[in-house]
């Protein structure tokens, strides 16, 4: 992994350590809508395959 690149995950790991320790009930709140985003991205690609299967 190139330099900048470590150092830019290092600075994300960070800035998420810190949000969640000075803040965890935002920081929960904002894990809970990131997720339920990527859960509703997961279930309309399934929706879209089956509908595809389907006819």
């Amino acid at each position: 992994m190139p330099p900048v690149k470590r150092i830019v995950l290092w600075l994300v790991v960070v800035f998420l350590l810190y949000a969640i320790l000075t803040s965890p009930d935002s920081a929960a709140d904002i894990f809970g809508s990131a997720w339920e985003v990527v859960a509703n991205g997961v279930r309309n690609i399934g929706r879209f395959f089956d509908s595809l299967l389907q006819g």
